[in-house]
């Protein structure tokens, strides 16, 4: 049987041109909740902010929100290619499991949450999107749907993993 369970917080991103929303699950895995909206920058100083918020709530896992356009021609550019490449980047400065997963719908979702919660029509929803896309991460793994991530990997010998 595989194990359902995860045993430590999660922290979901949601990828943006502008804005990347951040999620952080409870520590039994089982709720997420909306934490912050990274305005972007650079990718360093991105990266930065990301692994600070990682470290400060002693995340096990990045669970990355990856569009899907089932339309777009084999040969097209899309948004999952550019976040497949930051995640390539982003990669290199941590040591902890990335998954990837299926973020179809969150926007929708997320705006029918922000709405229920008094946001303004005009107030971003990138937390609320990786809060949705981080919850529907969780729920399969309760269900035997998908794995829990892998234990974090020890840094190589000499410290911090490159940059």
């Amino acid at each position: 049987m595989t194990e359902r369970s995860i045993a430590g917080r999660l922290l979901g991103l949601d990828h943006g041109l502008a804005r990347i929303g951040v999620a952080l699950s409870d520590t039994t895995g089982l709720v997420a909740k909306e934490l912050a909206i990274i305005e972007r920058k650079s990718k360093r100083e991105d990266f930065e902010k990301i692994n600070r918020l990682a470290a400060q709530h002693q995340v096990i896992a990045f669970v990355i929100g990856l569009p899907t356009d089932l339309d777009a021609p084999e040969d097209k550019f899309t948004q999952a290619d550019k976040v497949r490449n930051w995640v390539q980047a982003f990669a290199v400065t941590t040591t902890l499991p990335i998954i990837l997963w299926d973020e179809h719908m969150t926007t929708v979702d997320a705006s029918e949450i922000a709405r229920r919660q008094g946001r303004k029509l005009r107030d971003h929803v990138d937390d609320l999107a990786a809060r949705v896309m981080l919850q529907s991460y969780l729920d399969a793994v309760r269900d035997g749907l998908a794995a829990p991530p892998d234990r974090p990997h020890p840094p190589p010998e000499g410290g911090q993993k490159a940059r």
